[in-house]
């Protein structure tokens, strides 16, 4: 069990589930949303009281209508506001007096508009502060709840959805029509469904902690324009999918930032919004999702089936083209064609034609019937050697589509694996796809995205049973050291630490520095060098200087006093040239490694997730090709060498064409130091160390150099 998210009561219970519902603002106008909203109610068989609250009119659709909501002689649950939104505030502040506690407030015209409407925003949120209202909303579609137990559409999309066990939730209301109209097309079905706009107040946080515990929704789907809570949100999700075990797929749109700044670190570079929202995302076992037909795709697959227990899968097709494109989708997608059994190769090779190939692909052969797609998937489940089956079929002239879909189902739901189809076509095959859908069989027009909904499938089921493993705590921490460089550097109101206070820093936090000191004479460098031991790095330390090899202000590999001597006054000289005007505090001097793999470490302070750590390898895997990955901290042991594991260039610290492996779990631990610091001092911004030089396996690793801006 995850620790449970403290969020603020909120009254969601009578938006789904209300006795009675008010529409203020009703009209007799059909075709306008104040009409179609209370049609909606009343046709789609709200099985509660509905009550239209119009100033004008004295009954719609044949409904007794009230002048205002403080005429209706009974309770009121739900509020559904549809005035124009320069009166919102009058409606809401009625139904407060009222005692409404929920409402929907359908109208636009608020924050999405500019200064005015964030004002009337405002308005409306210190009026249901004062009366204790939740509510949806403002600029929203409204809210679908498919349980026959209430039957709500109080919403102006064209038609009711089929019950179901989804859970849609989106911040865009123009896109939840389209998705209404595609779902309804698949025979897709909802549990809920709630386009909550602005979210001035609910939020969906509130909607997905309540969809957690709402018995009719196995899976949760989320539609976001902008996540300003990060860090709640991630505590949800990982709270949603610990304790329930429901999927949570996401499309987060904004995916590009156009005209960013550069950033002073490679840290802040690299680390994106959409870069660290995807981090976070996967570090809480969420599915992101970049279309929504990828979304439905995933969906169905965890809706109706149960998820895989491993990743071993049988392929079963009256074609052999889409067999092998089958088998390359499988295999691309790190999916493993399951080897039969000899019980099952003779199963097959009794009951099938001399012609059909009774190993993995199975073809049955075009002229396959229901009785031999039976043989083949009955006899694919029954075997332990399979974890799913993924069943292709082609209209041939003697296909009984019908039947083969009928003996599918019937099959499929016998086992207690997935099967998933792809009766591939349109209309030759749509009897067929229907009675898939109706039996809760997900279908796909191609076998590649079969392929590819079955490994989503898969991979939600191994991070789901990963342990969310708890930060190491560390006694050899001095936060106090830390704190004090910070608190003297921010009195001083310097933007960024030289690289002498950053070590110090990373230091207190047990990270391992390499020997060195500060030298501000040539006699101090050369006897700091012959102390310390050659070859030796000096570098400049100056608050003017962010970049110090830009400004040739770093020599490496110095070997003698002489070398040491005159470095001291070439970083000099290069310092005046390039910075005249730069303050140089001295030069540091300190040991250095020769052998060694080079990584980077960084730490940037994300506004809605809070650090962000990120990890890379040195030089032209982060310079050129931005191989790194990301977490937000806290990072625990596990998530830490998943960070590793995720860079495509982790060969080479693992041991890549006979090279010994390099020492990952001092990597790992360094991880978690930084992870801690970032959480334990908020003034630090954007913190790099570049580069962290890893020794081989055993031997440990070392903080080259370390930037830290405030």
């Amino acid at each position: 069990m995850s620790d449970p998210i403290a969020l603020p009561a909120k009254n969601l219970e009578h938006v789904f589930y209300p006795q009675s519902i008010a529409v203020v603002g009703a009209t007799r106008v059909a075709g306008t949303v104040p009409h179609d909203i209370f049609a909606n109610i009343l046709k789609d068989d709200f099985q509660g009281i509905i009550y239209p609250v119009s100033p004008k009119e004295k009954s719609i659709a044949g409904v007794k209508a009230y002048k205002y909501v403080l005429d209706i002689p009974d309770p009121i649950d739900l509020a559904v506001l549809v005035f124009p939104s320069n009166v919102c505030h009058l409606a809401m502040e009625q139904c407060g007096q009222k005692g409404v506690k929920s409402a929907i407030i359908i109208s636009a015209g608020f924050r999405e508009v500019g200064a005015e409407g964030i004002q009337r925003e405002e308005r409306i949120k210190k009026i249901a502060t004062k009366y204790n209202i939740s509510f949806i909303g403002p600029n929203c579609l409204g809210v679908i709840n498919t349980d026959p137990a209430v039957h709500l559409n109080a919403s102006f999309a064209r038609q009711m959805p089929q019950e179901g066990s989804i859970g849609f939730l989106s911040q865009s209301g123009a896109l939840c029509t389209a998705v209404l109209d595609y779902a309804h097309a698949k025979h897709i079905g909802f549990s809920k469904f709630v386009s909550f706009g602005n979210k001035a107040d609910i939020s969906e946080i509130d909607l997905m902690m309540y969809l957690k515990n709402d018995p009719k929704t196995k899976v949760i789907l989320v539609y976001l324009e902008e996540i300003t809570a990060g860090s709640a949100f991630m505590q949800a999700a990982k709270e949603i999918i610990l304790d329930t075990g429901k999927p949570i797929l996401v499309i987060k749109s904004g995916r590009t930032t156009e005209g960013a700044a550069a950033a002073a670190s490679h840290t802040g570079s690299l680390a994106g919004s959409d870069e660290v929202c995807d981090a976070a995302l996967r570090q809480v076992g969420v599915i992101r999702c970049a279309t929504i037909e990828e979304m439905f795709n995933n969906a169905i697959a965890l809706a109706y089936q149960p998820l895989p227990k491993n990743n071993r899968v049988a392929i079963i097709t009256n074609a052999g083209g889409p067999g092998v494109l089958a088998t390359d989708a499988a295999i691309s997608e790190k999916l493993v064609l399951a080897k039969f059994s000899d019980q099952t190769r003779d199963l097959f090779k009794k009951h099938l034609p001399p012609t059909a190939n009774i190993k993995n692909p199975v073809d049955v052969i075009g002229d396959a019937r229901a009785d031999r797609y039976k043989i083949a998937l009955s006899g694919a489940l029954k075997d332990d050697n399979v974890d799913g089956a993924l069943v292709i079929l082609t209209p041939q002239s003697m296909t009984d589509i019908e039947s083969i879909a009928d003996e599918v189902s019937r099959i499929a739901n016998e086992y207690d694996k997935p099967t998933y189809a792809s009766f591939m076509g349109e209309t030759d095959v749509a009897a067929g796809i229907t009675i898939l859908q109706k039996h809760s069989i997900p279908h796909y027009v191609l076998p590649e995205s079969m392929c590819r909904a079955f490994a989503r499938a898969f991979h939600f089921k191994t991070m789901r049973e990963m342990t969310y493993n708890e930060p190491a705590t560390f006694s050899d921490i001095a936060k106090e050291k830390a704190d004090a460089i910070l608190r003297s550097a921010i009195k001083a109101e310097r933007k960024h630490l030289p690289e002498e206070e950053s070590i110090k820093i990373l230091e207190a936090y047990g990270l391992p520095i390499l020997p060195g000191g500060l030298a501000t004479t040539k006699d101090e460098a050369v006897q700091i060098a012959e102390d310390i031991g050659y070859p030796v790095a000096m570098k400049v330390v100056s608050d003017d200087v962010v970049h110090k090899f830009d400004v040739k202000g770093v020599v490496l590999n110095i070997q003698t006093s002489q070398q040491a001597g005159a470095a001291f006054y070439s970083i000099h000289e290069n310092i005046l040239k390039f910075k005249p005007r730069a303050v140089i505090k001295g030069i540091y001097v300190q040991k250095m490694i020769t052998d060694g793999e080079e990584v980077i470490l960084g730490v940037k302070r994300d506004p809605s997730f809070g650090p962000v750590i990120m990890f890379g390898l040195g030089g032209l895997f982060v310079e050129v090709f931005k191989d790194v990955s990301f977490r937000i901290a806290p990072v625990g042991p596990i998530s830490a060498g998943m960070m590793i594991r995720d860079v495509k260039s982790y060969q080479i610290l693992s041991g890549a064409r006979g090279k010994k492996p390099r020492d990952i779990k001092s990597i790992e631990q360094c991880i978690q130091r930084l992870s801690a610091l970032a959480l334990d001092c908020p003034q630090i911004q954007e913190l790099d160390v570049n580069p962290l030089i890893v020794n081989d396996e055993g031997m440990g690793c070392f903080v080259a150099d370390a930037r830290i801006l405030l």
